[in-house]
């Protein structure tokens, strides 16, 4: 396995948190786990390097496993949620846990050649920008909103949240449901989450943030992972595709 990540334009530091690729070139078949991290991807999956299928995922609030066939490469890009209003211009709530296939010529990318990476990266900047610079502009109190969450982890309450932005408990929720799926309480549970696969990946079994305590902590885990964090930190036969990924960082 292969892995590979790329930071976005400076630009797009709102709502792009990275590019990736994945390149699987062996024989065999390779299950995973994937794991909640709060982003959602647009997926380009090649076969023996042609392009098969392109797909957008919705935000996961629980693992999915997945089987990686033989000779599969994978680029993507891992999506801040402010991207459905500013870069798609949609709701993703109807794909939460699921995902939609899309054309494979969608944003060009029949046209595009993927056997180098970084010319591809300068590819998606270029045109998300594009799209970001010629439509609305950012509403300040969702950038705002979405830095808080992204900054603390989703370690604040719901009314800390409401009370720095100067927006609503009840309006913020109503958004997270109608945008995304979920409330805004479940996105920061899964923000906390995803902040601890590192010490995890490390060995460390407890965080030592955004927990009141440890059976709280172990609680949450598996509800969004399906796993104790000793099961997370073993990861026993390389389950965890996360956890791997952060081995090749």
């Amino acid at each position: 396995m292969i892995y590979k990540e790329f930071q976005p334009d400076v630009r797009l530091v709102d709502l792009v948190k990275c590019y990736w690729w994945f390149d699987h070139s062996g024989p065999e078949h390779h299950h995973y786990t994937i794991l909640p991290d709060g982003c959602f991807d647009l997926l380009v999956h090649f076969k023996s390097g042609v392009l098969s299928e392109v797909s957008l995922t919705g935000l996961w609030t629980k693992q999915v496993e997945v089987c990686i066939d033989p000779d599969t490469q994978i680029f993507a890009i891992r999506f801040k949620l402010l991207a459905a209003d500013y870069i798609f211009g949609h709701s993703i709530a109807p794909i939460c846990n699921g995902e939609m296939k899309l054309e494979n010529d969608y944003w060009q990318l029949a046209h595009n050649n993927f056997s180098e990476l970084q010319p591809t990266v300068d590819f998606f900047n270029k045109t998300m920008v594009c799209i970001l610079e010629s439509g609305k502009a950012v509403d300040k109190k969702k950038q705002k909103l979405f830095g808080l969450l992204y900054q603390s982890d989703g370690g604040l309450t719901i009314e800390n949240y409401s009370k720095e932005v100067f927006w609503s408990a009840r309006q913020i929720n109503r958004y997270f449901s109608q945008r995304f799926g979920l409330s805004l309480k479940a996105y920061s549970n899964i923000l906390k989450c995803a902040a601890s696969y590192p010490d995890l990946q490390q060995g460390k079994l407890y965080p030592e943030e955004n927990y009141f305590d440890q059976s709280h902590f172990i609680k949450s885990l598996k509800k969004h992972t399906g796993s104790s964090p000793s099961e997370l930190s073993c990861d026993k036969n390389d389950r965890f595709l996360q956890l791997q990924t952060l081995k090749d960082k």
